[in-house]
């Protein structure tokens, strides 16, 4: 987990939370390397939708949210919009 650091301004605030931005957007752009590869083992539609896999990556990230303190169904809207948006990517690879 990051450490976290009280700030004293506004200024402060926004910095860190520029910084964090930052950092989420690589590592969504990290996740996204990773999907990219994972199709190419996936031959069908329905290897690219796999609503058990996207289950388990939902019920994983509900009880990581619960465990660090944070909202449980933010962090599921916030997956399933990333998921469905890879789904999409994967099934243009996968139909000609």
């Amino acid at each position: 987990m990051m450490k976290k650091e009280k700030s004293e301004s506004l200024e402060q605030v926004r910095e860190q939370i520029d910084q964090l931005d930052q950092q989420l957007i690589d590592l969504i752009a990290t996740r996204q390397f990773y999907v990219d590869q994972a199709v190419r083992f996936k031959r069908t539609t329905e290897d690219a939708q796999s609503p058990e896999r996207v289950q388990q990556v939902i019920d994983k990230v509900r009880q990581k949210a619960f465990e660090v303190g944070t909202d449980p169904d933010l962090v599921e809207t916030i997956y399933r919009a990333m998921i469905q948006h890879f789904i999409q990517r994967e099934l243009k690879e996968i139909r000609p």
